[in-house]
């Protein structure tokens, strides 16, 4: 009889797979939370990427403002 699952030494919720060697969480809360704080890190990420990029626009615009107002108060010359 070959046993398919046995427990992991120390640990209540985790299971080893014996065909693959693999260590299985049974717990789903614990999965459920995982997956949770996978999606707020996953959301502050994008939030930083949205900053940097309106930030980076921000400079953009700030350069061809100062540009027109150089080009305005000296002239083209």
């Amino acid at each position: 009889m070959n046993i398919k699952f046995s427990k992991v030494e120390g640990y209540s919720s985790l299971i080893r797979d014996n065909s693959t060697n693999a260590i299985l969480n049974t717990n789903m809360s614990d999965y459920q939370n995982y997956k949770n704080l996978k999606l707020v890190k996953e959301s502050e990420g994008q939030k930083f990427h949205k900053l940097e990029d309106d930030m980076s626009k921000m400079k953009s615009d700030l350069d061809e403002i100062k540009n027109l107002l150089r080009t305005l108060t000296y002239g083209s010359k």
